[in-house]
């Protein structure tokens, strides 16, 4: 499916875009068009690939036409870009607002003119019963992407992550520098549960979706979990650090103290694979395989098939990203 074809990643220079890119360059695709705001990320990735296939546009999701200029030629988008930091959404609604809803319906809008066939929009875990700012306009995404106000000749489907390994928006980094500096390590809830998906495991996640998916379907990969304190544990026992400077802070403002990626009202009408969960749009005429099995619970990382520390440990040494931020 990606032989001969041109994408546009939009958000493309964050930790997600990135290991996309890397992907799709090493398959023989025809073009890659990046668009993001970092003319920094841009040049670094740019110097780093130096594949002639990549193209960079610098714009923003907010700006129409920019976006409608992205999508010149264009086989097949995924729409990574946001904002998604949960404790500056509570304080920048506005701007979470701009860019992951309006941003999103100046794709979803821009794509009824385009020659795209099929469009993966990223969402998050905190769109499933929304507590915060960011998770609310991700909501409001999702619901636009699923509803028929958007007709054209493309199918659009979501894919919804938990905690990603090793992204910018993961706790981890965070504790493996302040373990190395010895700082204080500020935890909100050592019993707050997390799930622990690789970056190359959420990139399979959208090939998945553009694969499999039909028009309003959502996408959630299954993944291991664990609370924060056995991560910060396992972290400690890969530092070697027998007496870290932990500071119990507690929530921060919009916080989930668990991730649920299927709430109780998709888990009725949602099916599964051996690694995916599949929900189709009540809204559109959507289908699902016969062999998919129904899907009996919400899926939360509040689970009783929690990792252990050494469970952890084995998982956090076997990540690329994970080995990069220890070794510096």
């Amino acid at each position: 499916m990606l032989a001969g074809k041109t994408f546009l990643v939009t958000g493309g220079t964050g930790s997600f875009g990135r290991t996309l890119l890397d992907h799709l360059l090493k398959s023989d695709v025809e073009k890659v068009v990046c668009l993001s705001r970092d003319e920094a990320k841009q040049h670094e990735l740019r110097m780093v690939f130096g594949d002639s296939r990549l193209n960079f546009i610098l714009g923003d999701v907010r700006d129409p036409q920019t976006v409608k200029k992205s999508l010149l030629g264009v086989d097949y988008v995924f729409h990574a870009a946001a904002l998604k930091h949960v404790p500056v959404s509570e304080l920048n609604p506005w701007e979470f607002v701009q860019t992951n809803i309006i941003g999103s319906h100046n794709l979803l809008n821009s794509l009824q003119e385009s020659s795209v066939t099929k469009a993966i929009f990223l969402s998050t875990d905190k769109a499933v019963y929304p507590v915060n700012a960011m998770g609310m306009s991700k909501a409001m995404m999702e619901k636009l992407v699923r509803s028929s106000n958007y007709s054209g000749g493309y199918d659009a489907c979501i894919t919804r992550y938990g905690n990603v390994i090793g992204s910018r928006g993961s706790v981890i980094p965070e504790f493996i520098n302040a373990l190395k500096s010895k700082s204080v390590i500020n935890v909100t809830d050592p019993e707050m549960t997390r799930f622990l998906m690789s970056l190359s495991e959420s990139v399979d996640l959208v090939i998945h979706a553009l694969n499999s998916g039909n028009d309003g379907d959502l996408f959630v990969q299954k993944s291991p979990a664990a609370t924060v304190g056995t991560i910060l544990k396992s972290l400690c026992q890969i530092l070697e650090i027998a007496e870290p400077n932990i500071h119990i802070s507690g929530p921060r403002p919009g916080e989930k103290i668990h991730e649920t990626l299927l709430n109780s009202e998709e888990k009725t009408y949602a099916f599964q694979t051996d690694r995916f969960f599949q929900v189709p749009s009540l809204s559109k005429d959507s289908t699902v395989k016969n062999q998919m099995l129904r899907v009996k619970d919400e899926y939360t990382s509040n689970s009783d098939k929690l990792l252990n520390e050494s469970e952890v440990k084995t998982l956090l040494l076997q990540n690329q990203q994970i080995q990069s931020i220890i070794s510096k």
